[in-house]
């Protein structure tokens, strides 16, 4: 049958949906790369550091694990995870609060299928929110944020948005550290959005994924101040290193548990359960523990003084870039730079962001891949190409109270530091 006939019969939500941003740049990396060009990978936010050991040890130990476990999760692993947020956030979880899911990209994707409301997305925001919805036949609002502001949702800009509408059902999307900008919000600005989120009602799908990656671990979920209406989305990917393992959480305060209902019905006729052995594995993650705890105040360690060298340099050249909180990325503006890029024919993000790629071997994300105007200069670096097992090790040789300085950089993240480099001649 002919690739139009085929078409024909294509939802079409998903006609036209472009390969996710982040994939499409690491596809055309690694093609780059096998063509022989020296390419600096900042493009996929993946993190650089291995799986914590003890995690492993247990994966290891549960290989044999084949049974289908339950759709809502291991009972033992719900348990963990209900655990960490009330040794972390001081919330009062239950085992029966949270759904375990093949990624939280999954769990998202689910429940927006079961919701019923708009979703309301602040720009830039992770690559894939919007064409969930979009797949789904959601409305997608975009609320736009300002650079003076750190790029984060502010409570005027989500009241002007909702009140326009006050009583129509919402999904508000809170994601902090922010992906793409490593900014997040201080206890007062978490305070100030959840009593707008309250006047409203409106659910919010807090988003902390790199919640442990917070530099100073000082992550605080706005659910503390707003736990009736908050979902906060988490998992393994980020900071256990364990993207390709796919295991996502979900934690429901009890006057949402209509909506952890609806989404593990749909679960158990789509994905079933998430994988057995990952799940034994991510019990031992979510319990903590000193060699958990020294692992992550390592890698904080490290991605916090590679991200304030690289803003230096970044902001030596020119650009405008708030400074990282937490997580691996950087938002850079070349708007400062546009008349002498408008020279090179360069004018819009993307057309930039190739530019830089073909002529640097760096390669980085336009802002448009995160909902931002196409004819802005902004982009995001994902600062992880490094080898973070060596990085780690040679770190637990440096005495808690000295910095990782330049030296260190250069020894073990170096193509990083290189790549910033290379950008910064680029500009010149």
């Amino acid at each position: 049958m002919p690739d139009h006939a085929h078409e024909m019969h294509l939802n079409l939500n998903v006609r036209g949906l472009p390969l996710s941003a982040t994939l499409e740049i690491n596809e055309l990396s690694a093609r780059l790369i096998r063509e022989g060009r020296q390419i600096f990978r900042l493009g996929l936010g993946q993190s650089p550091f291995p799986v914590p050991p003890p995690v492993v040890e247990e994966l290891r130990a549960n290989a044999h694990q084949k049974d289908y476990l339950p759709v809502r999760g291991l009972e033992a692993l719900r348990t963990a995870v209900a655990g960490y947020f009330t040794r972390t956030q001081h919330l009062n979880l239950r085992p029966e609060n949270i759904l375990i899911g093949p990624g939280s990209k999954e769990l998202m994707f689910i429940l927006q299928l079961v919701y019923y409301g708009d979703l309301v997305v602040p720009t830039p925001s992770w690559v894939s929110y919007a064409p969930q919805a979009h797949i789904v036949g959601r409305h997608v609002r975009w609320v736009s944020t300002e650079e003076k502001s750190d790029w984060l949702l502010t409570p005027e800009a989500l009241d002007r948005l909702c009140r326009e509408d006050p009583t129509k059902p919402r999904i508000v999307i809170l994601n902090y550290p922010n992906n793409p900008t490593g900014c997040t919000y201080t206890p007062e600005q978490l305070q100030a959005l959840a009593e707008t989120a309250r006047k409203y009602k409106v659910i919010l799908l807090s988003d902390e994924i790199y919640g442990e990656l917070d530099f100073r671990g000082n992550h605080l979920s706005i659910a503390r101040f707003y736990p009736e209406g908050t979902i906060i989305s988490g998992g393994l990917s980020k900071w256990c290193g364990a993207g390709g393992w796919r295991l996502g959480t979900f934690a429901f305060p009890d006057a949402l548990n209509w909506l952890l209902e609806a989404m593990a019905a749909v679960a158990s006729e789509t994905y079933t359960a998430t994988s057995a052995p990952i799940q034994y594995a991510a019990v031992r993650a979510f319990e903590g523990g000193l060699r958990l705890e020294r692992y992550l105040w390592q890698s904080r360690r490290i991605l916090h003084a590679l991200g304030v060298h690289v803003h230096g340099i970044l902001r030596e050249s020119g650009v405008t870039v708030p400074e990282p909180r937490g997580g691996f990325y950087l938002f850079p503006n070349f708007s400062s730079c546009r008349e002498k890029l408008r020279s090179r024919g360069i004018t819009t993000g993307k057309e930039l962001c190739t530019a830089i790629l073909e002529q640097t071997g760096v390669a980085i994300l336009p802002g448009s891949a995160f909902g931002r105007p196409p004819e802005e200069l902004t982009a995001r670096a994902a600062f992880v190409d490094f080898d973070g097992a060596r990085a780690l090790a040679a770190a637990e040789q440096v005495p808690a109270g000295e910095e990782l300085g330049e030296p260190f950089l250069k020894t073990y993240c170096g193509k990083v530091l290189e790549a910033a480099d290379r950008l910064s001649e680029w500009l010149d």
